[in-house]
């Protein structure tokens, strides 16, 4: 049996601060991103279509909670919203809808990401 891993990058601009950061940390204060969230599936590939998963599935999944961080304040949605505890979001809400959801990967910067693989 033949298993493969999909992955679908998807973007949003948001902004936030966070409020745990000490003082002077220059996240402490708002600032945005552009967010990129890389969404992960993995599952055993079906002889029939040749695939895991239709790649529709998974932007039928991720496309909708995108939508409601675009252009967001994150504080409002996540009361500390670095790129765990959006890891951690963003989790909960497409592991329901998204058979074989195995890691998810926010980046803010082109430098700076976090990997979350549900435990």
């Amino acid at each position: 049996m033949m298993i493969c891993r999909l992955s679908k990058d998807f973007f949003f601009e948001a902004a936030h601060h966070l409020p745990n950061a000490g003082d002077g940390h220059p996240c402490r204060g708002p600032h945005g991103h552009s967010y990129r969230v890389e969404v992960v599936v993995e599952g055993p590939v079906d002889p029939k279509p040749g695939w895991v998963c239709d790649y529709g599935q998974i932007s039928a999944a991720a496309e909708p909670i995108m939508r409601e961080l675009d252009h967001r304040y994150l504080n409002e949605i996540i009361e500390n919203p670095t790129s765990e505890m959006l890891c951690g979001w963003l989790w909960e809400r497409l592991k329901p809808g998204l058979p074989g959801l195995c890691e998810i990967t926010v980046q803010e910067t082109p430098r700076a990401r976090c990997t979350y693989r549900g435990k």
